[in-house]
């Protein structure tokens, strides 16, 4: 369900989770790892008497989060609630696409055959265990929360700066774009609201252009580079302080579609990227295009 090809379905459950900018940090950084920070991660991972127990809580709290089959026939401001805030995915599906996506190359030998070793296995514990931690926010009890992200705070201060986000050919309209909703306005946000009610009134074409672009990033080999712009998005959002219901009811899928663009715009075709682009310039305006 997760996966860095299909990182806006991730974001908008993150965008709706209150530690999802904080596991959209985890994912960030771990995108920019390289084969010498792996010994410090690893380094610091708690042994297995420790994060076994815990591990038992996040088992528990991954029940709780909310899921679709809570809904109400009679009850439908619970079922809107329940709807606006149920992750699409799961913790497993969070862990897999940490493990073998984000760490992929990590991996030795393909299949069933393929390896990491012990080093890159326990640097992959610790990013799992924090990105957990953040994406479990509101059902896991603050103790085991610190505990799980404790090997992660530590490993952050001694790990080297890394390498910038690389956003592609386009940075800088990536860039312009989420510095954009990071200020926005009242004003400009019930012109993305509106926007974005539009765009879903009249979505036809929307997703077979969310697709390409999704198959631009994957042809180009700059699917992690999506996938990051993605996690920003995400951020951003947090940032501008987007409502819940207006993210769930359109906004994130419009602005992520953007930013998918964007990442690919020398490879789209005018109609597919007028189709992703157009609702947010009606908002935003067109100077952050560059």
């Amino acid at each position: 369900m997760y996966s860095l090809v299909s990182a806006p379905v991730l974001g908008f459950d993150l965008t709706r989770l209150g530690g999802g900018s904080a596991t959209a940090e985890v994912l960030l950084r771990a995108l920019r790892l390289s084969v010498g920070d792996l010994p410090i991660l690893a380094e610091r991972l708690p042994d297995e008497g420790v994060r076994g127990p815990l591990w038992v809580e996040v088992e528990s709290a991954a029940r709780k989060l909310p899921t679709l089959k809570g809904m109400k026939a009679d009850d439908p401001a619970s079922s809107l609630a329940l709807v606006e805030r149920a992750p699409i995915g799961s913790v497993d599906a969070l862990l897999t696409c940490l493990r073998y996506d984000v760490m992929a190359w990590t991996w030795q030998g393909a299949g069933r055959d393929a390896t990491q070793s012990e080093t890159a296995a326990a640097a992959t514990a610790l990013l799992c265990d924090a990105a957990v931690a953040s994406y479990l926010r509101e059902v896991l009890d603050e103790s085991t929360r610190r505990m799980l992200g404790a090997g992660w705070v530590a490993a952050l201060r001694k790990l080297p700066a890394g390498k910038p986000i690389d956003l592609g050919p386009h940075h800088y309209a990536v860039s312009a774009l989420l510095d954009r909703l990071r200020s926005i306005t009242s004003k400009d946000l019930a012109r993305l609201t509106q926007s974005a009610e539009d765009a879903r009134r009249n979505a036809g074409g929307w997703s077979p252009a969310v697709h390409s672009a999704s198959w631009a990033a994957y042809l180009s080999d700059r699917v992690r580079t999506a996938a990051a712009a993605q996690m920003l998005l995400v951020q951003a959002i947090d940032t501008a302080a987007i409502p819940l219901a207006e993210r769930a009811g359109g906004v994130w899928n419009m602005l992520s579609g953007a930013v998918q663009a964007l990442v690919v715009r020398d490879l789209l075709d005018t109609a597919t990227a007028h189709r992703l682009l157009a609702p947010v310039v009606a908002a935003l305006g067109p100077a952050w295009l560059g």
